[in-house]
């Protein structure tokens, strides 16, 4: 059985890392500790499951952009990259494959997939640690971020996206010509989807046309879903960023007094270069603020989950940024308005569900979306949160640490779910589901 490399896009899934521990039920400790040779180190890729006729395949690839390839295997081989975990020996890894395949893994294949994993740069060791420091030394000399999902996502000539995203607005799915109960009013927060454009454009349209209609600020804070992980929980940067729009500005007053009280922020800024979340907001924000007057942007990625709140160390540090990024936007002295960027449930084989989801168990976990941003909506981040511990975060609520950050940085009287949708993102009905909400 041979690898071979996939050059197709897909959506964004969770981690590898996490859907393993929803697929196995086993929670990996990663250690470097011991020797890599023999205790391999997968690192935190992503995944999804394809089909080929009657034949299943799994790709790999990297979310971080440091690597561009991708893998496809067959399921055997994604059994064995699975304990690629620092903690499995080779040796260990064959007693299982044997155990659970009936057959012996033979050492050659097991040498030529390390090293065809190693090439890609999908393994942790000397090869990937040198290709990251090289992309952070370029990323951080380049004189700005560069849009990366131009042409992919959505249109790459700016005539072209400003009838696009016109045409979001316009469409069916898109908001109505109604206008808003809130016209005129200070806008103070928005909810935005995270899926691609293309498809869900209208969804995002139904939470800047609120923006559209309110009392726009001049200062926003953009905090998107860092789909790769993050070790530092948050990631700033102080680039500027190109669209086909044109420049947008980051603000550098405020982001240099971020850098100056939390300069571990900053250790992940290359996360920035291959994320999507922060970019997808931008040409809404220049077509609807930008045509108007001059605005600036606070980039920020994080990345953490309900559960991890329940850790104290984590819950302690997402506080200790949250409430000093509060104190040092309430001392610029502007108003702002906080973009959360974010999904909510992934449903599916390849979120790690042993099913497809039908349509009784996606009009449920509708049911429970809408229950979950009802705190969300009257502004109670610890009710959130609650109620995701509550269900364990069986749902995978990729995008609660954005709108929980939201939820801790503006003050406002009300929410408002504008619209929710789902994508579906693969071959076996795989879904993922979104909402547009705003605040005032």
């Amino acid at each position: 059985m041979g690898l071979r490399t996939n050059t197709s896009s897909h959506n964004t899934p969770l981690q590898v890392q996490k859907v393993l521990r929803y697929n196995v039920r086993c929670t990996m400790t990663r250690t470097t500790a011991k020797d890599p040779k023999q205790y391999p180190v997968l690192r935190n890729l992503q995944f999804s499951p394809i089909k080929e006729g009657e034949e299943q395949y799994i790709v790999l690839w990297d979310p971080t952009g440091l690597s561009k390839e991708k893998l496809v295997l067959p399921l055997n081989y994604f059994f064995i990259v699975q304990h690629f975990d620092g903690v499995h020996s080779l040796k260990e890894i064959g007693g299982l494959y044997l155990k659970r395949f009936g057959e012996f893994l033979m050492p050659n294949k097991v040498d030529q997939l390390l090293a065809d994993l190693d090439q890609k740069l999908f393994l942790e060791g000397e090869l990937a640690e040198t290709a990251k420091q090289q992309a952070r030394d370029a990323y951080r000399q380049s004189p700005l971020r560069k849009a990366a999902f131009a042409g992919r996502s959505y249109e790459a000539d700016g005539e072209k996206l400003k009838k696009q995203i016109d045409g979001f607005f316009t469409s069916k799915e898109g908001p109505d010509f109604k206008p808003s109960e809130n016209r005129g009013k200070r806008i103070k927060g928005l909810v935005a989807p995270t899926y691609d454009l293309k498809q869900a454009g209208p969804i995002y349209a139904w939470g800047y046309k609120e923006l559209q209609e309110a009392e726009q600020p001049d200062l926003f804070i953009v905090i998107g879903t860092g789909y790769a992980g993050l070790q530092n929980l948050f990631a700033v940067t102080d680039k500027d960023f190109e669209t086909p729009l044109g420049l947008v500005r980051t603000d550098q007053a405020i982001v240099s007094k971020v850098k100056e009280r939390f300069p571990v922020a900053f250790e992940e800024d290359l996360c920035h270069q291959a994320e999507h979340t922060v970019e997808f907001q931008l040409p809404f924000l220049q077509q609807i603020v930008g045509a108007k007057k001059p605005f600036t942007i606070v980039p920020i990625l994080c990345s953490f989950s309900a559960l991890d709140l329940c850790e104290q160390p984590i819950r302690q540090s997402v506080e200790v940024f949250l409430a000093g990024l509060r104190e040092i936007l309430a001392g610029c002295g502007r108003d702002y308005c906080v973009v959360a960027a974010g999904e909510l449930a992934h449903l599916g084989l390849r979120y790690g569900d042993k099913e497809p989801p039908t349509d009784f168990s996606f009009h449920r976990s509708m049911q429970h979306d809408l229950e979950m941003l009802k705190p969300a909506e009257e502004l109670k981040a610890d009710e959130f949160a609650a109620y995701i511990q509550k269900e364990n975060d069986q749902r995978r609520i990729s995008g609660f640490a954005p709108i929980y950050s939201l939820l801790r940085l503006i003050t406002a009287e009300k929410g408002q779910v504008l619209r929710y949708d789902r994508g579906i993102t693969d071959q076996y009905n795989s879904t993922v589901t979104y909402a547009s909400m705003a605040f005032y």
